[in-house]
């Protein structure tokens, strides 16, 4: 076509292009096909929307599946704003400094196969992730381990893979203030879990609270995909991955611990309390006492350094629903209050305190309240004792005691009662816990910022349940069978000696005896 141009239509499409990236990028701008090598752009109406939006708003979030093209369409928008604007200072952000590279190598190569009479400024300076143009422009990849852009304003700041960048809430904080210039923000990933700075940033700008426009491309975006594409391409893939990478689904995305399917049936039980209620109406009740049934409490105590919040759970063991639960940040002497009063309301259940840190102050409390049943185990241990052995072991020590040892123990047997769906969880704030607990450097721990303090109360409760109360159960039935065996002993042993535990006054000889001195006192009857 350019041939055809004289130079007045030339300068006419310059204009066109340099007002409309749609125009510039579907008539001009040439892509690499792995199939068909370099052929011409040709954009669908929803990589078009996308392109107007970028020119519509300074901030922009794309939340997306995997193969849309989006990378591609930025890199697109990137050469038009280069090409057509002097400069502009574009910086590419990425966990990797490759996967930055890569998007700054589509736009070196999109402007490279610019047809040359279109080109009215030249790549000046070349390097390799960087590259600049005659007219002031330029372009350069970074990871976010450096400090790279923060000490100069930018034009535009582009997030690629946004949600898989550790600590981009701090990252963020730094490259904010370069874009006060009027710079502009895409943030672009598929999701990966909830709590991260990519998905509080979807969230608000979801429902306003931040200034990001959000744009969402589920894997049914593309004109071309329809159910039959859907089952061949999640053939072999978990459902983990099928929401990460092409659903655009929070939730289920991400390395949390609990397994995807799961969290979704704990999300289909969450409901609201009966009661709200205790000093600062955080011990939330979903069912009162029942005098019939038997009950377990867990405390998680906090720190102490304002950070962590004390909570507990109460769960009835006969349906293992947690009933009741707290989350606050009372003092010392009022969580232990708040435990002896609320485990004496429930029956005097068993009281399972994690001793770690300031627990034991708590504990302290409790023995001073002369507390019925507090949980022991066998010191630098998390072996049970029952309490009466308790009292005469000095090994013995009140409540659990979580280590790096015993964390990944009651965090497994937590996942295998949900995975089971043994325990039944109605608390939002629990499951909100889940979202965010992860594995990290393969331990279980919640994100940067976040907390797991009802998580790991809920994990005791799981692994007390059973471990120490199965054994409870255990002996118990040891105890019924061994009494029966001498109930049963004593009542098959025939002794004729009186007065001796096997002796049985129904024994056939007692009987004929019995027969002969009846007869002989009322025989004058009969005479």
């Amino acid at each position: 076509m350019s041939f055809q141009l004289d130079k007045k239509q030339r300068v006419n499409e310059i204009l066109k292009c340099g007002n409309d990236p749609s125009y510039f990028l579907n008539n001009y701008a040439r892509i690499s096909h792995p199939l068909h090598g370099l052929i011409l752009f040709n954009t669908y109406n929803f990589q078009d929307v996308l392109l107007n939006e970028f020119n519509d708003y300074r901030f922009n979030v794309i939340l997306k599946a995997r193969q849309l093209g989006i990378s591609t369409i930025t890199a697109g928008y990137i050469v038009w704003m280069m090409l057509f604007h002097r400069d502009k200072a574009i910086l590419v952000m990425a966990t990797k400094f490759a996967t930055a590279g890569n998007l700054v190598k589509k736009v070196k190569n999109i402007m490279r196969n610019v047809p040359t009479w279109l080109q009215i400024s030249n790549i000046s300076v070349d390097n390799r992730n960087s590259f600049e143009l005659s007219n002031g422009s330029s372009i350069k990849a970074a990871s976010t381990s450096g400090d790279a852009g923060r000490s100069e304003a930018l034009s535009l700041l582009v997030l690629d893979e946004a949600a898989h960048i550790d600590g981009l809430d701090e990252l963020w904080t730094g490259l904010y203030p370069t874009l006060s210039t009027g710079g502009r923000c895409i943030a672009l990933s598929t999701p990966n879990g909830v709590g991260n700075w990519f998905h509080k940033t979807c969230s608000d700008a979801q429902t306003g609270a931040n200034n990001f426009n959000l744009t969402t491309l589920a894997w049914d975006s593309h004109p071309d995909r329809d159910g039959d594409w859907f089952k061949k391409e999640t053939r072999n893939m978990s459902k983990r991955q099928i929401a990460q990478e092409l659903e655009c689904n929070f939730n289920t995305s991400g390395e949390t611990v609990i397994d995807p399917d799961c969290m979704e049936w704990l999300l289909s039980n969450v409901k609201e309390p009966k009661y709200r209620t205790g000093f600062d109406r955080n011990f939330w009740i979903w069912e009162e006492f029942d005098p019939t049934c038997n009950y377990l409490m867990v405390a998680d105590v906090a720190r102490g350094d304002g950070a962590d919040y004390s909570t507990f759970h109460l769960v009835k063991l006969e349906t293992l629903e947690v009933v009741g639960e707290y989350q606050g940040k009372p003092t010392l002497d009022m969580f232990a209050n708040m435990l002896n009063q609320v485990g004496r309301e429930f029956g005097g259940c068993m009281l399972v305190v994690e001793n770690n840190n300031i627990g034991y102050s708590v504990l302290n409390k409790l023995t001073d309240y002369d507390y019925p049943n507090l949980y022991h185990s066998i010191k630098s241990t998390h072996e049970y004792i029952e309490q009466y052995q308790a009292d005469i072991r000095n090994s013995a020590v009140p409540g659990f005691t979580t280590t790096m040892k015993t964390r990944p123990l009651i965090v497994a047997k937590l996942e295998e009662f949900i995975r089971n769906k043994l325990i039944r969880v109605y608390s939002s704030r629990t499951i909100n816990e889940m979202k965010t607990f992860i594995w990290k450097n393969g331990k279980p721990q919640a994100m940067r910022g976040y907390h797991d303090d009802l998580i790991i109360a809920l994990a005791i409760a799981c692994w007390v349940r059973d471990t120490a109360l199965q054994a409870n159960a255990r002996e118990l039935n040891y105890q019924k069978a061994f009494v029966g065996a001498i109930y049963t002993a004593k009542t098959t042993l025939n002794t004729q000696i009186k007065g001796q535990p096997g002796y049985k006054k129904d024994n056939i000889f007692d009987k004929i005896s019995d027969a002969k001195n009846l007869y002989d006192q009322y025989k004058w009857i009969i005479k």
